[in-house]
């Protein structure tokens, strides 16, 4: 028998969604449109229609198993099928709710018809979220954690979210002299490697919702000083993830990043954590409940361990890069724990080697795997693999889309650049 572990799936995965008052809360304390204008492009797109691109059209298809019930099924699938590419695809019950939402603001969806569809659909299968629940959620504004690397100061979210575990690794990859070896080598790879299979073990253990637990100064100086001690010139095997079966490695985000002529950027994130999320979709309102509480470790020593009103562990991190007064940079890499992983190559490539955006991007990545394994992008030269494996690393090579989904917007004393993702579906765009 093997060890407990929380749902991937189903009603006990589903944490209280803190969407809708975040659109509403960012929108009235720093836009200038009302909600209902911010969300009537989206509207029209679920109420008129829209084409399915290639790498949302392999997704969707997961909602073929995912979903059983017969409201999730008429939601999302067309004749009992997922969309194929191209495929013109409505979202009649989204669009209706995301209207509502427009015309009533956010709390009809924590404490009107929509927070009881939710409560109704997660208590259906058996879950114990209800009203009250949904209604005692407040938006909070954290104040971002930092550190400054190779003179750049670059930002991340606290705790409950990973953004440290991105902050000591660059400090862990500083103290190395990471960034200094030539880029095609293979010691560029296992330094910031190493610095990475550190960092996860450090924030894996610690990072939790910062009320319920203390965290240690994972992003100080003195403690990436003192891990940075524990590597060599091999592989270090002793370092592993801290949730077993939490099945974060590998999931999915939308993100964008936006720069403006008024000098203001943007690095905004919303997700549902894997695929559809839970695989409930709450009554008729087309929404897809996310499934984010799978990240809580039922082991009671833990300091994600689960507890009423607590947030888990969350991997969502929008950063931003502060190259010097005048040029700031908003940023992210989607992807589960490729997130901090690719914020660390993005920021070293452009900082510690001076690639333009796209470049940033465009170069082959690597991944530490759950496993141990080191991953490498199949455009890698052989002859880094092969010193990789010699250093004592459990190389193997995965599918480009396994690494990452990443966006960037500049604004660099009044000049707007951009770059996106070649491997994803994303879009540079200026207007």
């Amino acid at each position: 028998v093997g060890e407990a572990g929380m749902p991937f799936y189903g009603p006990h995965a589903v944490t209280v969604p803190g969407t809708a008052r975040g659109w509403e809360a960012t929108i009235e304390e720093l836009g200038r449109l009302t909600l209902a204008d911010a969300l009537r492009p989206a509207i029209r797109y679920a109420t008129e229609g829209y084409p399915v691109s290639e790498v949302i059209a392999t997704y969707w298809s997961s909602a073929e198993s995912l979903f059983t019930d017969p409201h999730a099924r008429e939601a999302y699938l067309f004749d009992d099928a997922a969309p194929t590419v191209g495929q013109e695809v409505t979202l009649p019950r989204l669009g209706r709710s995301m209207e509502r939402i427009a015309e009533e603001g956010a709390d009809i969806v924590y404490e009107g018809e929509i927070a009881e569809a939710i409560a109704d659909e997660v208590q259906r299968a058996g879950g114990f979220m209800t009203v009250d629940d949904l209604a005692a959620f407040e938006v909070e504004w954290p104040d971002p954690v930092s550190t400054t690397y190779n003179g750049a100061e670059v930002y991340e979210l606290p705790p409950n979210n990973q953004g440290l575990i991105a902050l000591e690794a660059l400090n862990i990859a500083a103290e190395l002299g990471a960034g200094e070896h030539p880029y095609d080598s293979a010691e560029r790879v296992h330094y910031f490697a190493e610095a990475m299979k550190l960092a996860f073990h450090d924030g894996h253990r610690y990072i939790t919702d910062p009320e319920y637990e203390s965290i240690p100064p994972l992003a100080s100086d003195e403690w990436a000083a003192t891990r940075a001690a524990e590597v060599g010139e091999t592989a270090n095997h002793d370092v592993s993830f801290g949730v077993p079966n939490a099945n974060a490695e590998d999931a999915d985000t939308v993100l964008l990043t936006v720069a403006d002529d008024e000098g203001n950027v943007v690095s905004y994130i919303n997700s549902r954590f894997a695929g559809f999320g839970s695989g409930l979709v709450a009554g008729d309102t087309g929404i897809a409940l996310q499934n984010r509480g799978a990240s809580f470790s039922l082991d009671p020593d833990h300091p994600n361990s689960l507890e009423p009103g607590k947030r888990p562990f969350h991997t969502l991190i929008p950063g931003l890069i502060e190259f010097g007064e005048d040029d700031w940079a908003a940023f992210g890499v989607m992807g589960g724990y490729m997130q901090p992983q690719g914020h660390v190559q993005t920021v070293s490539n452009m900082v510690d080697y001076g690639m333009p955006l796209q470049r940033a991007l465009d170069e082959p990545r690597w991944r530490y795997r759950e496993s141990g394994e080191l991953a490498l992008e199949p455009r890698f030269d052989d002859d880094v693999a092969a010193k990789l494996v010699r250093k004592g690393h459990d190389v193997t090579l995965l599918s480009p889309t396994l690494f990452g989904g990443a966006q960037i917007a500049r604004d660099d004393a009044g000049t707007l650049s951009a770059a996106t993702e070649p491997r994803k579906d994303g879009n540079a765009q200026g207007y």
